[in-house]
């Protein structure tokens, strides 16, 4: 499928092929959803801790005798039932890491891309790239080229100037072209690729050329 290369002033200064195997691959809505799932929950941090019994200072000795004063027989001050005392069946550290095949990953990514693809929301850009940081100056390419719509912007590599002129832009955001993720695509509704950043992702979600 062709679609038309503009710059960042709108024109077209060419056209381009988008690979059929990554922009028109079938739509697998169980494997989106796998992706975007394991994605989520690997960035979920499992730090949350309270302390038990065991672990609460002081208490090492017992309150009061065991026998003869008519109160309940209590071992220690830290016990759960004690004021500052440790807690019982509370969260502990644990992980919710899930693992998922590189070739579902994979595939999960080129129907993603499809459905971007079908919804018409790619947008193909020469180069993208600014003299100096300046917000204003994004903010206006980024009106030119994806209008009022959000934004992903993937760039093919570090480019200081546009990924800080973008970071306080509240409906766009870059990316480099090797971590493109199914959370920022659904998350933004139009994608913004350099020519560079193509070539990138082929190489790397095209069966026929993916490790």
């Amino acid at each position: 499928m062709e679609v038309d290369v503009i710059n960042m002033k709108g024109k077209v200064v060419r056209t381009v092929e988008l690979p059929a195997a990554i922009f028109e691959a079938p739509v697998r809505k169980d494997l989106m959803h796998q992706a975007l799932v394991y994605q989520q929950a690997n960035a979920h941090l499992g730090t949350h801790k309270t302390k038990g019994r065991g672990e609460v200072s002081g208490g090492g000795r017992k309150p009061w005798k065991q026998k003869g004063t008519g109160r309940a027989r209590q071992g220690s001050t830290r016990a759960p039932q004690w004021r500052g005392g440790g807690k019982v069946h509370t969260p502990i550290p644990r992980s919710y890491t899930l693992h998922m095949p590189k070739q579902m990953r994979r595939a999960a990514l080129c129907s993603a891309l499809s459905v971007k693809n079908s919804e018409k929301s790619i947008v193909v850009v020469d180069r993208i790239a600014l003299p100096r940081v300046s917000t204003q100056a994004m903010a206006k390419a980024l009106q030119t080229v994806a209008g009022t719509e959000d934004a992903l912007v993937l760039l093919p590599e570090r480019n200081e100037a546009v990924e800080r002129s973008t970071r306080n832009l509240v409906k766009a955001k870059t990316l480099r072209a090797g971590y493109l993720n199914i959370r920022d695509l659904f998350k933004f509704e139009k994608l913004v690729l350099a020519l560079e950043s193509l070539e990138q992702i082929q190489k790397w979600l095209d069966p026929g050329r993916a490790e």
